[in-house]
């Protein structure tokens, strides 16, 4: 045993090597302060760190909080991220289950006839008619014969350079890009949940908005109608107020369309059936208005907020480490095995002491000649290495990019918002004056339908954009990579 011993002690001796990079956590070059501005007339942009998870809490809208939360246990898409969390780690398990031995037990009966045709056969022959000792089990010899055997065997390769807790390290890794990417699932479910949910409300104002338009030019028809029998206008003006009525009645079957459409949206996303939520969201309420500040942080905080930049910064680790498996099998591999149990021609000798067996020993095998093959597999394990360095570069990017684009459309949208209210201003008030005009008959209907339809035309573009200010704050959380749990102290956590 002296000689297993020594191989065992050399081995453990080299157990310590590891080979392959270490990873190194990426350091982008990320700019001191965002280039776009979220300065607006209704809300502004602080860089004080985002300190709330929960970002939809600051719409103050205890409808939409409630689809969050049935979003967030309900959402297939979410189980379904939630599932390859555990399929991750059960792929880690396996991983780790090749740093122990294996020990197998296993208990058999084999008949065996031995052709006397052959020369070990006819030796067999020869000696067939010899009897053994009279207490020896399994003295006598017959062809054909039989052999029972129990026993077990193990096996254990040493993880001589590493290569095992490399794909260890790479497992851990996948599970942590796992939960990242349902992190990103979760974020992206909040972000259109909530753009549902502000487009239904929308949708809604916009509805009203033609419902009082509607019920305005209904008015100036009658009014057109009563100057007609008094002789004062003509039937054209009937006619052209007719008309306006119309169009703006035809309007309402797509706004009803829509209002729909986004109930069935967010009913799909809570995982239930179509109009499932239709009795909760059909009454109008308003849109859910933006708050006068928001905290946006600073572009550093990005790396460790963002969820699928964390996540591409666990892929890069799980393809640095499989670097690491790929040198290991370049090198030697020592493997112990051990086996034992008993044999015996006899069932009923199988558990007698003479019957037993054992064998142990290492093996050590080095490659010597492969045809390149282990070299070609660090080259490729190297290219995925480089490939997931540039991923995650292009992905830190494309977070600072949608970031400082949904800054811009939240500051830009405000100031539409506000020039679009001052045209309702004085659309409202040109309407006014149309109106007198024409009942006094100082000038046509056509005034007061071009003041009427430009009205409507500037009402309906401010609904839009209450609407959109709000998506266009719901984005700019999405971009920021706030909604999950937990983000709040991503910052803090995140290593330098």
């Amino acid at each position: 045993m002296a000689p297993v011993s020594a191989v065992v002690l050399a081995a453990l001796a080299l157990g310590g090597c590891v080979v392959g990079p270490d990873f190194q956590r990426p350091k982008p070059d990320m700019p001191a302060a965002w280039s776009a501005s979220a300065a607006g007339p209704e809300s502004r942009a602080t860089s004080q760190g985002l300190q709330q998870p929960e970002w939809w809490a600051s719409f103050n809208d205890p409808v939409l909080t409630s689809l969050m939360e049935r979003a967030a246990s309900a959402n297939s898409d979410l189980r379904l991220a939630a599932l390859r969390i555990q399929e991750a780690r059960a792929q880690r398990n396996v991983a780790g289950a090749a740093a122990w031995p294996s020990l197998n037990a296993a208990g058999s009966w084999q008949g065996q006839r031995i052709s006397e045709s052959t020369p070990s056969g006819k030796l067999f022959g020869l000696v067939g008619d010899i009897p053994g000792p009279p207490n020896a089990p399994g003295a006598s010899v017959s062809n054909p014969y039989g052999q029972f055997q129990l026993g077990f065997d193990a096996v254990w390769e040493m993880d001589l350079f590493g290569g095992v807790r490399r794909s260890i390290e790479a497992a851990d890794a996948d599970a942590a890009a796992a939960i990242e990417d349902w992190r990103g699932v979760e974020v992206a479910l909040f972000g259109e949940v909530a753009r549902a949910y502000i487009d239904l409300r929308g949708a809604q104002l916009k509805r009203a908005v033609a419902t009082e338009n509607l019920a305005t030019a209904r008015d100036l028809l009658r009014i057109a109608k009563r100057r007609r029998l008094l002789g004062l206008s003509s039937e054209i003006d009937v006619s052209r107020a007719a008309a306006q009525a119309s169009l703006i009645e035809a309007q309402l079957p797509n706004l009803e369309q829509q209002l729909v459409a986004d109930i069935n949206e967010l009913s799909r996303l809570i995982d239930r059936e179509p109009g499932a939520l239709r009795t909760e969201l059909e009454s109008a309420k308003p849109v859910p208005p933006v708050p006068p500040e928001i905290a946006v942080g600073l572009p550093a905080e990005l790396v460790c907020r963002r969820p699928d930049i964390r996540g591409a910064e666990k892929r890069l680790h799980a393809a640095t480490a499989r670097q690491g498996v790929a040198m290991a099998d370049r090198f030697p591999r020592l493997t112990l095995t051990a086996a034992g149990g008993y044999q015996a021609q006899d069932l009923t000798n199988l558990l007698d002491w003479a019957s037993r067996f054992g064998m142990i020993g290492p093996q050590l095998v080095a490659p010597l000649f492969d045809g390149g093959r282990r070299r070609a597999k660090v080259e490729v394990a190297t290219y995925r290495t480089e490939a997931a360095a540039v991923d995650y570069g292009r992905t830190v990017l494309n977070a600072l990019h949608e970031v400082d684009g949904a800054l811009t459309a939240y500051a830009e949208e405000q100031k539409r918002r506000a020039s679009i209210v001052q045209a309702v201003s004085q659309n409202r008030a040109a309407v006014r004056l149309a109106r007198l005009r024409y009942e006094n008959g100082l000038d046509s209907i056509l005034g007061v339908l071009d003041a009427e339809r430009t009205l409507h035309e500037s009402e309906s573009l401010s609904a839009d954009s209450t609407a959109a200010i709000s998506i266009r704050l719901v984005a700019l959380y999405k971009a920021l990579g706030g909604g999950w749990d937990g983000s709040a102290n991503a910052v803090n956590s995140c290593p330098n």
